[in-house]
């Protein structure tokens, strides 16, 4: 493509057997300006399957970006989506496979749950985080095919 990458995928890279799924909102314009008459919750515009692939990358740089963004304020390789199969004490030291998020030195920042990340350092994601980019106003919220259930199987 011609485009140098910003990062190679490490040696623990794994597709996930898990179905995740990234709900994209639009958070609400003027939260926190006192007067705004949204309601409480931005809009959805998109649900992205992410779960086909071992990583993802969010840029502007649509040559290489498998999450297109088109805000200004964002990178060509802004950050990337990275699942990883790592030994997991609490499952008898199998490998787990989990998601991460590395900021790629993007000039305004990727935030987790409103927290802005370290570049160049994979932080583990849980189920439920919301994941901003720079001056977006897209949040990434990561949920399981499965989120909206309740309970494991078991009959009440």
């Amino acid at each position: 493509s011609g485009v140098l990458f910003k990062f190679s995928e490490p040696p623990e890279a794994r597709a996930p057997n898990t179905r995740w799924r990234l709900y994209v909102f639009r958070k609400k314009k003027g939260s926190g300006d006192g007067n705004s008459n949204t309601d409480d919750d931005g809009d959805l515009i998109e649900t992205l399957h992410v779960s086909r692939q071992s990583a993802y990358l969010f840029g502007r740089e649509r040559k290489v970006a498998d999450i297109p963004v088109d805000h200004p304020s964002l990178s060509k390789q802004h950050c990337v989506l990275q699942y990883r199969a790592t030994p997991d004490a609490s499952i008898g030291g199998r490998l787990r496979c989990r998601p991460y998020l590395m900021d790629l030195g993007s000039t305004n920042g990727t935030f987790i749950n409103g927290v802005r990340i370290d570049d160049a350092r994979y932080y583990e994601l849980r189920k439920g985080d919301c994941i901003t980019l720079g001056a977006s106003s897209r949040e990434y919220v990561l949920l399981t095919e499965n989120s909206t259930e309740t309970g494991t199987g078991v009959s009440s």
